[in-house]
Parts: C-alpha cells; sequence; structure tokens
C-alpha cells in the first residue's frame, strides 16, 4: 500500500441480488491523482461495484469513502465532488447539448454566466461546437458519450466515475475523451473507469484493480499487478484462463466449420 492518500476506499463492500452474491466483500482502493482501471471479466462485479460507490445503488453491507467521506452517511458533499458517467447512460433527448449543460450547470447550483463559460470550453473541446444546437436524440453514440463526459466534468468534480466509457465510440472520438481524461487527472483529479479491454487499460492506467467473481483479485500500480508481463496475461493468470469462456468445452464443437457429408 502506497502513502498517498486515497480518493476512493471500500472496506467489505457487500451486495446480494436474491441468492446470487454480485459483490462479495471488495477492499477497493484508489489513490489521488490516479487514472484507475476497474478490471474484469464480464459479470465480475464491476458495474454493482460503481454503482454502489457512486452512490446509485444501496450496499448490503461495507463503507465507501470518498476523499474521506462517507458516500452514505455525507451524500450532499460527496455528490458535489463526484462526476459519473454510467454505462447505458440516458440523457435529456429533446434537450440540445447547449441545454443539456445549462441544465446540469442549474441543478448544481453554478452561476449561470458561470455555466455558460464552462459549457462553450467544454463543448469546444469535445469537439461538439457545431453540433451543440442539435437535439441530443441526434447525436451518434460517440458524440453522446462526449456530451456525457462533458455533463459530468462541468462541476469539476474531484474524482470522476466512467463505466464502459469507450465501448461503441469510434476512435476519433475515444481519442478525443482520451485526451481530456489525460489533462484532467494531470491536474490531481481522479479517474476511475471500468472496462474488460486490457490493452485500454494498459495504455491508460497507471493503477489497476482486478476483480472476478465479485471479488477483487489484485490491485496496485499498473507494473506491479502485471509484473513483467502484458496486462492481458496478468489478468488471465488472475481470473484463470477460462475465466472469459475460451478453452471451456471446446471438445464438444468438432463440429463446427465442418464441410458438410
Amino acid at each position: 500500500m502506497t502513502d498517498i492518500a486515497d480518493a476512493v476506499r471500500t472496506r467489505q463492500l457487500f451486495k446480494r441480488f436474491g441468492q446470487q452474491v454480485a459483490v462479495g466483500g471488495v477492499d477497493l482502493v484508489v489513490p489521488r491523482g490516479s487514472f484507475a482501471g476497474l478490471v474484469g471479466p464480464n459479470g465480475a462485479g464491476k458495474t454493482t461495484t460503481l454503482s454502489m460507490v457512486t452512490g446509485l445503488l444501496r450496499p448490503d453491507g461495507g463503507d465507501v469513502l470518498i476523499d474521506g467521506l462517507d458516500v452514505w452517511r455525507d451524500p450532499v458533499p460527496v455528490k458535489a465532488r463526484i462526476g459519473v458517467l454510467p454505462e447505458g447512460l440516458r440523457l435529456f433527448e429533446r434537450l440540445s447539448g447547449r441545454e443539456l449543460l445549462s441544465y446540469n450547470g442549474q441543478l448544481r447550483g453554478i452561476p449561470r454566466a458561470e455555466v455558460e463559460q464552462r459549457a462553450e470550453g467544454l463543448l469546444k473541446v469535445m469537439d461538439l461546437a457545431e453540433s451543440a444546437d442539435k437535439l441530443v436524440v441526434d447525436y451518434s453514440t460517440g458524440m453522446r458519450k462526449k456530451i456525457g463526459l462533458a455533463a459530468a466534468l462541468l462541476h469539476n468534480p474531484r474524482v470522476l466515475f466512467l463505466d464502459e466509457p469507450f465501448e461503441g465510440v469510434d476512435p476519433v472520438s475515444a481519442n478525443t475523451l482520451v485526451e481530456v481524461l489525460r489533462r484532467y487527472t494531470a491536474s490531481g483529479s481522479t479517474v476511475v473507469f471500468s472496462s474488460h479491454v486490457m490493452e485500454l487499460v494498459e495504455r491508460l492506467c497507471d493503477w489497476v484493480s482486478v476483480m472476478n467473481r465479485g471479488q477483487i483479485v489484485a490491485q496496485g500500480p499498473l507494473d506491479e499487478v502485471r509484473a513483467g508481463r502484458s496486462l492481458n496475461e496478468a489478468f488471465l493468470g488472475l481470473v484463470g484462463a477460462g475465466a472469459d469462456g475460451s478453452g471451456n468445452g471446446e471438445e464438444g464443437l468438432s463440429w463446427l466449420g465442418a464441410t458438410p457429408a
């Protein structure tokens, strides 16, 4: 463990859905100022964990601290410190991009003139200035991710949480998102994003937490976790080579690709 102050820390975080344990006692640590990846196979518990950490889903047990504040005991100051871009983000589609940012700014209590100034800057950086007055319903997937990220950044949060932010995003939009996020962390703020794309995490992150079956199986600086291997090789070793379904039951597929008689 490093001596860097933690932006995020959970203690024995637990969530059950019926008989299914989705998150089983997770101790997640994210140092302040890091670009942190939360990785794991599908169904590992990443989205459930982030939902509890950001106050969107109440845990059945455990504690969540953001900058030392308890998410569930001090929800107002915590939510002032965080920005969230969830997976499957639903936006107010009958607003334009500019109106959406203005609305978010008013909800946050930011003075109107400051909202307008920040919105213009974000729209320009996100390459959305020419589409600022177009309705969000007409935005592409990449544009929706960018306006969603702009809305999450508008109040200048200390910690930004992103759930699969690059899913379905074209390379040009993805590059824009990456540059904005790198600029954000360079200022001392923290990014936490979930993904199952190891190459992306390896390229962007300096800290990584690996989840499998509702547990943290490894976490720390990227170089420590991958231990001289690629992150993908380290990941497969940590979660089991068949965790993604590869190599399981292949002998039962001998018919696949065979030439019909």
